[in-house]
């Protein structure tokens, strides 16, 4: 971005008091030599109007004196700078990976637990803005719901439209980490990531959630896990031909499958219980896998002395022109 003017040579600009100096010199000496002529009367000389000869006698002194500020200004080489600035990041791919079971409609978070997941994922993604990072869901069985991508409009979209029953229900989360895995494998990022969101236990799918961390850290992918539901009861939803109506179950998650999938590839197992702890969680997160940054500055300086030294030299040839013609003094 343009910025402004600096001199590569600055000392220069002390030669602008010479041109001052030989301003006032110019004016004193001017005044001196004013010539006087004795007349009886002054009357006819008061009809008498200067010609533009007379009037323009000063105009070589004045050439003079600005191109010879022009030449000192040449001499302190102006130049003009702009700015640039060069990033370069090292992102971190990641894959969220959700629960979608019927059990996520619990209203122990506000309005219930995947809505909260929703919401709280989508602020995650959106505060990643140099990572590429991709969605699996899961129930029953696991799918991919969009690549790891840098287009995360595109993902937030489909956040939007998460909801229970897209896949038989279940909680598979050997499957649901074995997908996100899949997705990340072959992934050249510096770092590799899965973020797992659950509420149950493992009673679904065809892969152990043991075995799906032991892949994880063979492929250096390090998983972090989250645990979703309050203590004791929650109100869950159910309806009836008179509405909906709610029972209090029990919230059971597997804390210590979730706790050894963490540790077996390097990462951490978080319990959130409500909305507040969930955000704190994601935040912890975020500030744990920072994408590094490298940024970049240099200036590109201008030269514009050029400029300067031509219009002096322009001014003064103008007035050897004028001194030589039209304002040519007789001795």
């Amino acid at each position: 971005m343009f910025n402004n003017y600096q001199f590569a040579s600055p000392e220069f600009l002390w030669l602008e008091i010479l041109v001052v100096l030989l301003a006032v010199y110019y004016f004193w000496k001017g005044r001196k030599r004013n010539a006087s002529l004795s007349y009886s009367s002054a009357h006819l000389l008061g009809k008498l109007k200067p010609t533009l000869k007379q009037r323009l006698r000063y105009l070589p002194t004045i050439l003079r004196l600005f191109s010879l500020s022009l030449l000192f200004i040449a001499l302190a080489r102006p130049q003009t700078s702009s700015n640039h600035q060069q990033i370069s990041t090292e992102g971190i791919d990641i894959v969220l990976a959700i629960d979608i079971s019927t059990s996520m409609l619990a209203e122990d978070f506000q309005p219930n637990r995947l809505g909260a997941a929703k919401k709280t994922a989508s602020d995650f993604i959106t505060s990643r803005i140099n990572d590429r990072i991709g969605l699996v869901i899961f129930a029953g069985e696991s799918f991919t719901q969009c690549p790891v991508t840098i287009d995360h409009n595109i993902l937030i979209n489909m956040f939007e439209s998460l909801q229970t029953g897209m896949v038989k229900d279940g909680t598979a989360i050997g499957d649901g980490l074995a997908t996100a895995i899949t997705r990340l494998k072959d992934s050249e990022a510096k770092s590799k990531v899965v973020i797992l969101l659950t509420d149950g236990v493992n009673n679904s799918g065809f892969v152990s959630p043991e075995t799906a961390a032991e892949i994880a850290r063979t492929f250096g992918i390090k998983v972090y896990t989250i645990g979703v539901g309050t203590k004791g009861k929650a109100p869950y939803p159910y309806k009836t031909t008179h509405g909906t109506k709610y029972q209090n179950v029990d919230v059971d998650i597997d804390e210590g499958t979730l706790t050894k999938i963490a540790e077996l590839s390097g990462g951490k197992y978080f319990r959130a219980t409500d909305n507040k702890s969930l955000e704190e969680i994601y935040s912890t997160i975020d500030e744990m896998e920072k994408t590094k940054i490298d940024v970049s500055y240099f200036n590109q300086y201008s030269e514009e002395y050029l400029i300067f030294a031509l219009i002096a030299f322009a001014l003064f040839g103008l007035e050897l022109l004028l001194r030589l013609t039209y304002l040519r003094t007789m001795p």
